[in-house]
């Protein structure tokens, strides 16, 4: 079994859901080794100086960014944990809106939401509300040191969460040439709209995902499990030892919570998740802690 990526909290409103963050995918491709075509011995990679052509030891390898054709301002190890995000254990929603809403290709990459032991309730609870209303959890997670945005999902048996890419990161097609405008414009006739529809529909099925296969990848593993044979060479392949569950044994009681968080939100409505600021200036976070410090009753896991 895959290990967890971390363990922590799916949090909405006042509500804290205990999960495990596990792989949802599974990584096909064959790993290669470059190898000395003269004695088969694999060849390294190594760290050297552009200049002199001397190996460079971890110990000497700074960060750096290329700010100009060959300029470059070194980053410390201080300044990559100044600007890197507090939060590493807590899928923090921020918002629900619409599962039609969002554009395909924000979706990115997806992961596994485990409830920890005695924490199906409000796991379920989550599950069948999205489901039921159609809605998707808009949230923010850290994963090793970097902040994603993420939509929290009902699939199944399964609340998955999908890493979403900001919008800085998608290329707007109309920056390039496309063709706009009405069939008409192009010459195309309602017959060969006609029969376009007419192929489609000819061609149509239910999507069945495991109808498709790397059929590139099958025929070059088939080229290597030969290539073994005839040199008379094995494979093993080594199980890795599954991951402790977590465990809880705290009892939450999800009305009231539920009760309470609707009510902060009708006292203070909530903003959009788009006007979320980067990062907060320190009073106002200071402020905030205070104030949530005395108004909310404390968390509770469950």
């Amino acid at each position: 079994m895959a290990r967890p990526i971390w363990t922590g909290t799916l949090s909405f409103g006042l509500l804290n859901v205990p999960v495990s963050l596990m792989p949802g995918e599974r990584r096909t491709d064959l790993q290669f080794r470059m190898l000395d075509s003269r004695d088969r011995k694999p060849v390294r990679y190594e760290r050297v100086n552009a200049d002199t052509g001397e190996e460079v030891p971890w110990k000497d390898v700074v960060k750096a960014f290329e700010y100009d054709k060959g300029s470059y301002v070194v980053l410390e190890e201080e300044d990559i944990k100044a600007a890197a995000p507090e939060s590493h254990e807590t899928v923090e929603v921020e918002a629900f809106v619409d599962a039609t809403e969002i554009d395909p290709r924000f979706y990115e990459k997806p992961y596994v939401l485990v409830p920890a032991k005695k924490a199906e309730k409000g796991y379920v609870l989550l599950r069948e509300t999205l489901r039921g209303s159609g809605r998707v959890g808009i949230a923010r997670v850290v994963i090793r040191t970097r902040e994603y945005l993420a939509a929290v999902l009902p699939q199944g048996d399964a609340l998955v969460l999908e890493l979403l890419r900001y919008p800085q990161e998608l290329v707007d097609p109309a920056d390039y040439p496309l063709p706009a405008g009405k069939p008409s414009d192009y010459r195309i006739s309602a017959k060969e709209l006609q029969m376009a529809e007419q192929l489609i529909d000819s061609m149509s099925g239910k999507w069945a995902p495991g109808d498709y296969k790397d059929e590139f990848r099958e025929r070059l593993q088939a080229i290597i499990r030969k290539r073994i044979k005839s040199k008379g060479g094995t494979a093993r392949i080594e199980d890795e030892p599954e991951a402790p569950e977590e465990t809880t044994t705290n009892v939450v009681d999800f009305m009231s919570l539920l009760q309470k968080s609707l009510a902060a939100k009708q006292r203070t409505p909530a903003k959009k998740t788009a006007a979320r600021t980067a990062k907060k200036a320190p009073a106002k976070k200071a402020a905030k802690k205070a104030a949530a410090k005395k108004a909310a009753p404390r968390r509770k896991t469950g």
